[in-house]
């Protein structure tokens, strides 16, 4: 067993999924080798300043643009996006997926309750994607349709196609303002990858997949992913082959109690870490994140689902969701990394009529942090290309209190 302390873990987190110690891609090019690095990219339908999924895609790859992710799944057919939790999967991973659309079909009450309950409008929706080349739900008339309760669509048109998505029977041929529109599968993915790896396969290799998109796990996702009967004891049962085969090896972090398991081929990047070198695969293309800070989106794994806590001592939730009188921090406030840290968070808008990234709020773990010129100079350096990448003419910094700092911001983005 290995064994590493708080800080070659974080480093080794962040590292594995691009973001440490500077961005190591760059275009559309870098967007795909970074969506296969990271194993998922989640995706959201949530524009307040951007989507999550392109933020995410920003700070990790260098004249990265808005949608780039889309060329490179729709267009070239590197990725297809599916599940409940919803992410872009490597094409060439679908005969693993397809074990678990199939155990979808089998075993998930909500799906089977449509099957059977709308078992015509699967049907008719079958039928028509076989006539057509793409279908959306919105070429069907509400009056048209019978009405459903479903948070997954008020008619029975949405509910039969996300049926088939699920199941494997279409896919998304694209998507129209982040609404799917699908196909049937054999006129989306290759025709020599529509078919179902053996159960096994699948599990092994999806076990690892999930391993790595952590870094280091506990592997508490496999209902979720996996849709065995009993995923955890199916999940634990195989761990201990993996970890003596050489595919998963043991990690003991001191402080944290469990024991964590990371892939087998990653010994020598937490060897590096641990002897205190960044490994040379990870050398950044430009600034680091010293240099420049990076603002990690709401749904970046490193700090999404209360990981932030753990790993930095940082308090993170996405208050999307609450009330706005229970909000501590703002609608979409983003997490501020700096090094190998999380040092604060803005909330902010983007006023695309006037051009203006609006700041609505800035806060510090530590306000002397704003005194220090070297981050700063990082932070005014990371506003500028983030105002970039969003296609913003100006920025207003007044929320941010410090004098200093605000001139600083707005001084630099002046000269972009």
């Amino acid at each position: 067993m290995l064994t590493i302390d708080i800080e070659t873990a974080r480093r080794f987190i962040l590292g594995k999924q691009g973001l440490w110690p500077g961005r190591r891609w760059r275009g559309i090019s870098g967007a795909e080798q970074s969506m296969r690095e990271m194993e998922y990219l989640q995706l959201d339908p949530l524009q307040i300043i951007a989507r999550s999924h392109d933020i995410t895609l920003n700070s990790r790859v260098l004249d990265y643009t808005p949608g780039m992710w889309e060329d490179v799944t729709y267009q070239q057919r590197k990725f297809f996006d599916w599940g409940g939790w919803l992410a872009a999967r490597p094409m060439d991973e679908l005969p693993h997926w397809r074990v678990i659309m199939r155990r979808e079909r089998d075993t998930n009450a909500r799906l089977r309750d449509t099957a059977e309950n709308h078992a015509e409008a699967v049907a008719e929706m079958r039928a028509i994607l076989r006539e057509r080349d793409v279908v959306t739900n919105r070429d069907f008339e509400m009056a048209s349709r019978t009405r459903t309760e479903s948070y997954r669509g008020r008619k029975d048109s949405a509910l039969a196609l996300y049926y088939l998505w699920r199941t494997g029977e279409v896919m998304t041929h694209h998507r129209d303002r982040f609404e799917r529109v699908y196909a049937l599968t054999e006129n989306v993915a290759p025709a020599h990858l529509i078919y179902e790896s053996s159960d096994a396969e699948a599990d092994r290799y999806i076990i690892k997949k999930e391993i790595s998109f952590s870094g280091l796990s506990r592997i508490k996702r496999t209902a979720e992913s996996f849709q065995r009967g009993d995923p955890d004891l199916a999940a634990k049962s195989m761990l201990k082959h993996m970890v003596d085969d050489g595919d998963l090896i043991e990690v003991q972090i001191e402080g944290w109690k469990a024991v964590h398991h990371a892939v087998g081929s990653d010994i020598d990047l937490l060897n590096e870490l641990s002897a205190g070198r960044i490994p040379a695969a990870w050398t950044p293309l430009e600034t680091t994140t010293t240099e420049e800070t990076l603002f990690l989106a709401p749904l970046d794994q490193v700090s999404a689902r209360g990981r932030a806590k753990v790993l930095f001592g940082f308090d993170y939730i996405w208050e999307v969701y609450k009330k706005e009188e229970l909000r501590k921090f703002g609608y979409y406030a983003l997490p501020i990394l700096w090094g190998d840290r999380l040092v604060g968070r803005f909330d902010s808008k983007f006023d695309k009529t006037a051009g203006t990234f609006i700041i609505l709020g800035f806060w510090l773990e530590d306000q002397t942090l704003a005194k220090d010129e070297a981050f700063a100079e990082a932070l005014a350096r990371g506003f500028a290309r983030f105002v970039a990448f969003l296609g913003a003419k100006k920025i207003d910094a007044k929320a941010i209190s410090d004098t200093a700092l605000r001139k600083r911001i707005t001084a630099l983005n002046k000269g972009r």
